[in-house]
């Protein structure tokens, strides 16, 4: 069979889910499974592989699916646990007596707030909670999920402390190995050091881009939410929004260069969140006139949602440092544990759940280090240590912990076969037929096509991935094979091609379907995600033209021999 067969072959399961999704609406309850169904008769019809090989690669996606999907309830309850408490609510008002300016606000809640969060949670989490933070504030509903959306970008590559990365690009890990054993010229020793490299490209490019963004996020919000929808009237606080993309750059980038993947969004949104707070209420750099939407008369229709704009009378329940508390801990813990100087990495990885040759078949494995996971710690143990620093009753902790649960449904389902597709896309390139895997097809395919100008349109991918599945990660894992194995065929630096995969993954969480209706049902719109999506493809337009910018630069003038 002809290689651009396999690639159009290997390309339907991402096709149906696109056209299911996007085009006829289905979640992703409904479109994973059917998607996985389709890929697995496509490995046994086409690539020959037989149906115990398929089964096992199935259980070894479910168990790593299983692995997120812990991170994913540890950040939704450590949420549910502090709304309890009155925690979030005491964090909405302390924002209110900072500025009122709506261009600063959106600064502060949406992006660096946000990139704590994404940090330190992920998974969708981040617009969700910045959305309805800046709706009692007096935002328009429609507004308020914009801006959090578009922020929800430059973190997210390192969101929820590396997992995109470590996780996302796990499968890279034979083939990096390989490289490393052929004595290729590259710049480290390890699989590890090769996804730090990874991650110092991505963050290089998202802080280049970084240094405008959030001068044209403040545009976005005048243009299309101001009184006289105005791109200028954005640009009057220019000043202050460039000097907090280096209040978060700077960490950001330190970091990543000097401490890992895990670490640059939860550091680089932690530093830059204290520093422009501090810096506003000193107003330092802030503009000379304070802006502000129009009457609320003058809103259009579309703009608002179910929920009465700063209906919410705030009162604080506790001290702000109190409702902090639990997010300083995780940042606390995970630091700790996370350092290779200290004894908690170790002592948290000693302990570890493997499979190893699944169903007999020897290249299928799963491995799960259950106390390394920042779902189990630190997430889930902060949420318990709140429990008793907030003092929250005991039925309404344990609603909080029932409702994460219940959250936890559709998640799972969507996972669980999103990652079982992506574990049989992987080892299809074990099969009788001689062929390629379907990600390598695929990328040998595209690069007849491409060719040299690849790095250009890789970050397009990444969004794609993100767009259809709602994850970066899950974004990464489809992807990454694809992306090392097009980077190789082209003769390209495959750090930086995964660099701008990571990158495009994160852009692509602006249009994300699963956060555009988390975030909206939040600050109750409903029936306007087209809209949102609408909105937010420009900046994630732009983003990407940027990046493809940096990667063929990148790849082919500054560092043509780089790996």
């Amino acid at each position: 069979m002809s290689i651009g067969m396999l690639a159009l072959l290997a390309f339907v399961p991402i096709a149906i889910v696109l056209v299911l999704m996007v085009g006829m609406r289905w979640p992703a309850t409904k479109a994973m499974p059917l998607a996985w169904l389709v890929c697995a008769l496509i490995a046994m019809t086409a690539w020959g592989m037989d149906f115990g090989f398929i089964a096992a690669s199935t259980l070894a996606g479910f168990g790593s699916a299983i692995n997120v999907l812990i991170i994913v309830f540890g950040a939704i309850v450590i949420l549910y646990t502090m709304q309890v408490s009155g925690a979030m609510e005491t964090i909405s008002y302390g924002f209110t007596g900072i500025s009122p300016d709506r261009r600063i606000q959106t600064i502060i809640i949406a992006f660096m707030f946000g990139a704590f969060i994404e940090g330190s949670a992920g998974f969708g989490t981040p617009a969700a909670l910045a959305a309805p933070l800046l709706l009692g504030l007096g935002f328009p509903a429609l507004a308020a999920v914009c801006v959090a959306l578009i922020s929800n970008s430059i973190p997210v590559t390192f969101g929820a402390v590396g997992t995109p990365i470590w996780f996302g690009m796990m499968t890279l890990e034979t083939p990096v190995n390989a490289a490393i054993a052929a004595g290729e010229n590259i710049g480290f020793t390890t699989f590890n050091g090769f996804l730090m490299n990874v991650g110092q490209w991505a963050a290089v490019m998202h802080a280049i881009v970084g240094l405008g963004f959030l001068i044209f996020l403040i545009c976005f919000l005048t243009r299309f939410f101001g009184k006289n929808q105005s791109w200028k009237e954005g640009l009057g606080a220019w000043k202050f929004a460039l000097f907090a993309s280096f209040a978060f750059n700077i960490p950001y980038l330190l970091t990543a260069f000097l401490v890992g993947v895990e670490f640059p969004s939860l550091i680089g949104g932690l530093v830059g969140l204290g520093i422009v707070i501090t810096a506003a209420k000193k107003g330092f750099l802030m503009p000379e006139k304070n802006w502000d939407f129009g009457e609320r008369s003058s809103w259009e229709k579309e703009w608002m949602g179910e929920i009465e704009v700063g209906a919410k009378d705030l009162k604080p329940q506790m001290s702000q440092f109190m409702a902090w508390l639990p997010y300083v801990l995780i940042a606390g813990i995970l630091v700790l544990t996370r350092l290779n100087d200290l004894p908690f990495k170790a002592l948290a990885t000693s302990f570890k759940i493997s499979f190893t040759q699944i169903l007999g078949y020897e290249t299928v494995n799963f491995t799960m280090t259950p106390f390394y996971l920042p779902g189990v710690i630190p997430f889930m143990l902060v949420a318990l240590i709140t429990i008793f620093l907030h003092k929250i009753p005991a039925a309404k902790a344990a609603q909080a912990w029932k409702e994460s649960f219940i959250r936890l449904k559709n998640p799972t389902i969507a996972m669980l076969f999103a990652v079982a597709l992506v574990e049989i896309m992987r080892q299809s390139g074990n099969n009788i037929m001689g062929y390629h895997s379907m990600p390598l097809s695929m990328a040998t395919a595209v690069a007849a096509v491409a060719g040299q100008s690849w790095p250009f349109f890789a970050a397009y991918v990444g969004a794609l991935g993100s767009f259809i599945t709602g994850s970066a990660t899950v974004s990464d894992l489809l992807f990454s094979d694809f992306q090392y194995g097009l980077a190789t065929t082209i003769g390209t630096s495959r750090e930086i091609i995964m660099g701008v995969q990571g990158v495009g993954a994160a852009m692509g969480n602006m249009i994300c379907v699963h956060n555009v209706v988390a975030a909206s049902a939040t600050v109750g719109l409903v029936g306007v995600e087209g809209l949102i999506i609408r909105k937010t493809i420009i900046p994630m337009v732009l983003y990407g033209i940027l990046v493809g910018i940096m990667g063929l630069l990148f790849s082919f003038v500054l560092f043509p021999a780089t790996f």
